[in-house]
């Protein structure tokens, strides 16, 4: 078996009996890199010396008989949305081009205390906003199964790298669907865990009541074997849940009994996909022949769930990127630059007299904040500042952010009642396959849509997975998404591996 094609369980288990090293492993993934990253564009950076030197050190304590960690020698790349005080983090922005942290993000120090092997950092939308990895302000990230069209966003570079088998486990972060969405577009398992269930401490906030770090991997039971590694309660973030974490990934192959999964009706009407439909139905008729109990359900609410987050995600993003202004943190305009332009329009003021506008010149400070921010923040970002700066202004906060708040909380309500009578709620990802590259990139509005299943998990504050369940007849990956209730990841994991043991899907490859 090629050493990248084995599963980060198989890889696991050959390096605990050592008929693998992590070094070899770790040297077949950086040349599965090297040979196509130039083509996708997932990663970054990719920090080959530091992983192999990682990778020795593993494979030296585990000749030495020494106590190893959960992922003792797989290698995992993280996107660059995750603090790690030895790389820079520049969340896809020129506005953090330069930035190195000077600590670690919990999931980050977990990774390495659980002894995984950092590839590197991968691709993403510019602070996690967008939905095809367009929006970064590096390079474009292609899908490995359609190089002219987007793996999605804003974690697309990765589950692209997951889907192209440069890295057999990734980590990514879901404000609206960062997660679920990029995989369902790649072929790939993408979860978002509870709000809670995974320390926010060092990840990048967007939006904080609704940003949540999860794993992306080719199959469930990886997906579970990294959730253990990086859940659990963290005493640094506030918002961490003191749970305690389930063994995942030893319970994932023990079906559900009497299972009940809900279709929402609302998710099936005018608008999506003929053939993403047809795999979800597909993908329900698999449950009901293992045993489990289909129920239409519905969720009344869940029609307003882009507009609700399209108020609460900016308004928290206008807040939370305030601190940007070129002095306490981020890019600063070059000083040489600002000074000319200053003189320049002294001078034009002179010569046209204008001695009022020439007194009220803004020579000051104000000049500089605008100028550092108009450079380093790319349009998406500038567009959802915006939009949240006015949702949270005085005379406008009661109708837009209040309300959405109100709102918010009525689309969790759904979801309380639909589990009184439900396990597992299945249904589409996306309402269409991955779009080509700049087919949107016109209209947010139509991207914003793309978020249209995914939003209500984040708004809810549910976990959720996607998972491989078909492919289109141009052969794109179409995803199947399940929605669990609060702290149900074990449920949801075993649920979807229920899926996963009676098909195939999920083990077909990228043709490159």
């Amino acid at each position: 078996m090629s050493l990248i094609n084995s599963t980060a369980t198989e890889a696991l288990d050959l390096l605990a009996k050592g008929q693998i090293t992590s070094v070899a492993l770790t040297s077949a993934y950086l040349q599965r890199i090297a040979d196509t990253d130039d083509q996708i564009g997932a990663f970054l950076r990719v920090d080959a010396d530091a992983a192999l030197a990682r990778a020795a050190q593993i494979d030296q304590r585990r000749q030495a008989k020494q106590p190893l960690g959960k992922l003792a020698g797989l290698p995992v790349a993280v996107k660059d949305v995750l603090c790690d005080s030895q790389t820079q983090t520049t969340c896809g922005s020129q506005m953090l081009a330069s930035y190195r942290p000077p600590y670690d993000a919990t999931v980050v120090a977990r990774l390495k205390s659980a002894d995984a092997v950092l590839l590197g950092r991968t691709n993403m939308d510019e602070f996690a906003m967008g939905g095809s990895t367009e929006n970064s302000a590096f390079q474009l990230t292609r899908n490995p199964w359609d190089l002219n069209r987007t793996p999605g966003g804003s974690s697309g570079g990765a589950a692209a790298c997951v889907a192209a088998g440069m890295t057999p486990l990734s980590i990514g972060s879901d404000t609206g669907g960062s997660i679920r969405q990029p995989a369902g577009l790649c072929g790939v398992v993408g979860l978002k865990p509870t709000y809670g269930r995974v320390s926010r401490y060092g990840l990048v906030a967007f939006a904080s009541s609704l940003d949540q770090v999860g794993p992306l991997a080719a199959n469930t039971t990886d997906a579970a074997l990294l959730l253990e590694a990086i859940a659990g309660h963290d005493t640094q973030d506030a918002t961490s849940l003191d749970a305690p974490v389930p063994r995942f990934s030893a319970e994932i192959d023990r079906p559900l009994t009497g299972l009940r999964i809900g279709v929402v009706r609302e998710h099936f009407t005018t608008g999506l996909d003929g053939e993403i439909e047809h795999a979800v139905r597909r993908a329900l008729d698999v449950y009901q022949s293992q045993g489990a109990t289909i129920k239409e359900i519905s969720l009344p609410h869940s029609k307003y769930a882009v507009a609700t987050y399209y108020v609460i995600a900016p308004s928290e993003a206008s807040s939370n990127l305030a601190r940007y202004d070129g002095v306490h943190y981020g890019h600063r305009t070059d000083r040489a630059e600002l000074l000319d332009e200053l003189a320049t329009e002294q001078k034009e003021l002179e010569s046209a007299g204008d001695r009022e506008a020439l007194k009220n010149i803004d020579n000051g400070l104000v000049r500089m904040y605008r100028r550092s921010r108009a450079e380093g923040f790319g349009p998406e970002v500038k567009r959802r500042i915006m939009l949240g700066a006015y949702a949270l202004s005085a005379g406008y906060y009661d109708a837009y952010y209040l309300k959405g708040l109100k709102v918010r909380r009525l689309i969790r309500q759904d979801f309380d009642a639909a589990f009184q009578q439900v396990d597992l709620i299945a249904g589409p990802v996306t309402a269409q396959a991955a779009f080509k590259l700049g087919e949107m990139a016109g209209d947010p509005l139509a991207m914003y849509l793309v978020d249209l299943y995914t939003v209500s998990a984040n708004l809810a504050g549910l976990p959720g997975i996607s998972l491989p369940c078909g492919f289109t007849q141009s052969g794109l990956p179409i995803g199947l998404q399940l929605q669990a209730p609060p702290l149900a990841e074990d449920t949801l994991l075993r649920g979807a591996r229920m899926y996963e043991q009676a098909t195939e899907w999920h083990k077909k490859k990228v043709p490159i």
